[in-house]
Parts: structure tokens; C-alpha cells; sequence
């Protein structure tokens, strides 16, 4: 895990990069006001509440008890972002919240269906955006970010929704060469128990998939769980506006939307870790290749890159400190348990607890 540490300094670079080769300098982008930042933070961290609170929302409704305090669940699904936010192409955290929920006495079935249906609604909700922002980006006469927008996100939208539609149709199953690749980095006996473990947690999500397809009330779960997403996108765009409406850029709520949500599709592409510089170039580029729009065009010259490299802060770096923090709380948790299970063994007093399936402790 320490090797994620590099992720924040690493995302530094594209803001020295910024400015060797631009006029922006680090006083250019102090220059957006303590008072703006500050709503820009506060923005970006409502967006990932809202998705701690929606993890906490899906497990309640999806395997249909608490599984345990709402702090604890806001820190694991918080915990497990820090690891999204440090991969490239935002992967990895739903291992942690599966971990999480399996420690706390989930089915891994129920586990994954639960952090798959958190994918999946970013994944919709995001595409959405994308596409709407791309063929908003061709009609202002950005047709080059347009297409790379839309051409980005089909494969991740055109995967999740196959995923969806098979598991509720078929068991599904890793691939016969996942197993040859697996032994290269682990024993034989290891890497076909980790196969076989994996096969049949997916055949569980695929399980749960068949029968949440078949329930009213999972339905209207997955749906209130889009709207949340939807609200959480929204701040995102919020996040932006502030910066830029400080800057006297006269940008509406739906164009910072559009911005930030193109940046984040771009942002995708599995090149460097978090998106650090993707995510950057990815609003700089949708934002200057309109035509007629001259507030958003003035809001891409070298000058206003202080407001970009700005909210690039205020919505990655601020609240990853925060993420951090969780990961390390969770990180203790594991160690003072597995200190208990070994005091127990050795014949010292421990706590053992289980949860039932109504989320009782006996």
C-alpha cells in the first residue's frame, strides 16, 4: 500500500510542468481568493459524502441490514476511494469495500453486488454526462474533444452494461488463461484456490443479479442510488463553477457540469495514476475548442489556468488527505484485530462477535 503514497506527489508534476512551460504561476492560482477555494473544497467533498452515504444506502437496501455504524461505513467506502484515486483509470477501490463488507460478515456474493451497483451507477451517470458533453462539444464546434470524449467512454459504459445484462442471464466465469496468469505472480495450489474463490463470488453476484432484476423494491433502490449519483455530479460541477465565476468568467452550473464531466471521461484513460494531467488537460481541452462561447473560451487561455490547476487541488488533493487518513484508520482496525485473534490463540482472553442476519451482534 505505500507505494500509492507516490500518487500525491506524482500528481504534482503536471502543475510544474504548468509552470515551466506556461505564465501561470503558484501565485496565479492563489489568486482565485481563500473564500472560493475553500466552496470549491467543500463542493468536491459533498460529491464523495454522497457516495459514502449511497454505499451505506445500497447495503442497507440491498442485503437488507445494517452492517455496521454509519461512521465506520462512511471511513471504509472513503478508505476505498483513496485506492480508486491512486490507480489509473479509478480502479481498485471496490476491492477494499468488498474486503470490508466480508470482514463485517457479507456473502462475497453480496459484497460485490453491492460495490458492482456502486460502479455501475457512476458509470451510467457518467456516461450520460460524457455523451451529452461530447455532442454538446461537436454543435459548439469542438468536434476533436467532442469524438475523443465519446470515444472514451463507450468501452467502460458499452463493458458495465454487458456485465449487467449477462450476470442477470447466466452464471459467469473467469476465463480459462485467468488461471495460467495468476500462477505467474503466486504458487499453483494458491493461485487456483484465488481462481476458484473468485468464480464463485462472481456466480453469488450473478445470483443476486437474477434476483434483484426480479424486485420492485431493487429496482427503486438502484434508481434512488443513480439520483444520489446525479447530485454527487452536480457538486462536481459546482466545484468548478466557484473557481471559475471568481475568475470573472460568467460559466452557468450546466456548462461547469458539462466541463468537469468530460474531464473525468478523459480522465479515465489508463495512463497515469488518478488522472493526474488528464484530468487537467481534459477540461482545458473541452473548454477551448468552443466557438462562440466566449466565456468559456476566455475561461481556457494560459492566464485562466490558475482557475483549473486551482479546482484540480480543491477536488483531488484536499480531500485525498482525508481519504488517506481513513485508509490509515482502516489499516489499524485490521492490525488490533488480527493482534486479538492472535491473543486468543494463545489462550489469552478475546472478543469474539459475529453478526446474525439481522445485523445484531451475538
Amino acid at each position: 500500500m505505500n507505494w500509492r503514497l507516490v500518487a500525491i506527489p506524482a500528481s504534482v508534476v503536471p502543475f510544474l510542468i504548468l509552470f515551466l512551460t506556461t505564465n501561470v504561476s503558484p501565485q496565479d492560482v492563489f489568486a482565485v481568493g481563500l473564500f472560493p477555494f475553500i466552496a470549491s473544497v467543500a463542493a468536491g467533498l459533498a460529491k464523495i459524502m454522497l457516495q459514502a452515504y449511497r454505499f451505506k444506502y445500497f447495503i442497507k437496501n440491498f442485503i437488507g441490514y445494517h452492517v455496521s455504524s454509519t461512521g465506520k461505513t462512511i471511513s471504509a467506502r472513503l478508505a476505498g476511494e483513496f485506492v480508486t484515486q491512486t490507480t489509473p483509470s479509478y480502479v481498485g477501490g471496490e476491492f477494499v469495500r468488498i474486503a470490508w463488507l466480508s470482514k463485517n460478515g457479507v456473502a462475497p456474493g453480496k459484497a460485490a453486488w453491492v460495490t458492482t451497483m456502486e460502479i455501475i451507477a457512476d458509470v451510467f451517470v457518467g456516461s450520460m454526462l460524457a455523451f451529452i458533453a461530447g455532442g454538446l462539444a461537436i454543435y459548439r464546434g469542438g468536434t476533436v474533444v467532442g469524438i475523443a470524449v465519446i470515444l472514451i467512454t463507450i468501452p467502460t459504459f458499452g463493458v458495465w452494461l454487458a456485465l449487467l445484462v449477462f450476470s442477470a442471464k447466466r452464471n459467469l466465469r473467469l476465463p480459462s488463461f485467468a488461471q495460467r496468469l495468476v500462477e505467474r505472480f503466486m504458487a499453483k495450489d494458491k493461485a487456483e484456490r484465488f481462481i476458484n474463490t473468485a468464480n464463485s463470488a462472481i456466480a453469488d453476484l450473478c445470483k443476486m443479479s437474477r434476483e434483484n432484476f426480479n424486485s420492485t423494491r431493487a429496482i427503486k433502490t438502484f434508481a434512488i442510488g443513480m439520483a444520489i449519483t446525479f447530485v454527487a455530479f452536480i457538486f462536481q460541477g459546482v466545484s468548478f463553477m466557484v473557481l471559475a465565476n471568481a475568475a470573472q468568467s460568467d460559466i452557468g452550473l450546466f456548462d461547469s457540469l458539462m466541463a468537469t464531466s468530460a474531464s473525468t471521461a478523459l480522465a479515465n484513460l489508463p495512463i497515469t495514476i488518478g488522472g493526474s494531467g488528464l484530468a487537467e488537460l481534459g477540461i482545458w481541452a473541452y473548454l477551448s475548442n468552443f466557438s462562440g462561447v466566449p466565456d468559456l473560451t476566455a475561461l481556457s487561455s494560459a492566464s485562466q489556468l490558475n482557475v483549473i490547476i486551482a479546482w484540480r487541488i480543491a477536488t483531488y488533493h484536499v480531500p485525498l488527505v482525508i481519504m488517506w487518513i481513513a485508509l490509515m484508520k482502516l489499516a489499524v482496525g485490521k492490525v488490533s484485530a488480527t493482534d486479538v485473534g492472535t491473543a486468543g490463540q494463545s489462550g489469552a482472553p478475546a472478543d469474539r462477535t459475529k453478526n446474525d442476519s439481522s445485523g445484531e451482534q451475538k
